[in-house]
């Protein structure tokens, strides 16, 4: 992601260009950031996640939403578009417009090359200060392959789940989810299917 030459925008003004335009761009200390395509399996992926979430959270008070929904971490924060995120009862936003949630209860990212080190970093600190989350989970698509983040009394605790015959647990909606279902119609390339650390793709 590359930021954009620009004068230091208030988040005012981030969000009023935003909204007029139709691609998507991420905001922080003043600073516009440009968002990149995924890949066929990025995709993919996304929709697996949704699918397997909305088939058990449709009948509870739990929205499940893809990556065309703003998230705020804070005023003063990071803005951006998590690739799937959960929201349990009302959904609150940011201000009177309806594209921009503030509470989310758990976010899913799922991992590239380009992105991954950002993800997992300066990405994650940011999403450790929403008061709302309960949980962040990071899914490999070079490999079966998922990381959760639960928040606890005394930090957050990582659970982690590999290979195609395991199923990953979201706390935060009590909902598990079989690695099959989260990789459905994904065809991995060689070894690195069996490596929970396989090295990015080219």
């Amino acid at each position: 992601m590359a930021a954009i030459p620009q004068p230091r925008l208030t988040p005012e003004q981030y969000l009023e260009l935003e909204r007029s335009w139709e691609c998507r761009h991420e905001y922080y200390n003043g600073r516009m950031y440009a968002m990149t395509g995924g890949t066929y399996h990025h995709a993919m992926i996304i929709g697996n996640l949704g699918d397997a979430l909305r088939r058990v959270l449709r009948k509870r008070q739990c929205s499940v939403l893809s990556s065309d929904m703003r998230t705020r971490v804070s005023p003063d924060g990071l803005y951006t578009y998590p690739d799937v995120l959960v929201i349990c009862g009302q959904p609150k936003f940011g201000d009177d417009r309806s594209d921009m949630i503030v509470n989310p209860a758990l976010i899913i990212e799922v991992l590239s090359p380009s992105t991954e080190a950002y993800d997992r970093g300066f990405k994650a600190e940011q999403y450790r200060q929403l008061e709302t989350l309960k949980e962040y989970a990071l899914v490999s698509q070079n490999a079966p392959h998922v990381e959760v983040f639960r928040r606890e009394s005394a930090g957050w605790l990582l659970s982690d789940y590999s290979g195609i015959d395991a199923a990953c647990h979201f706390a935060s909606v009590d909902v598990g989810v079989a690695l099959s279902d989260i990789y459905e119609d994904i065809v991995f390339a060689g070894a690195e299917a069996d490596s929970p650390h396989p090295s990015p793709a080219i």
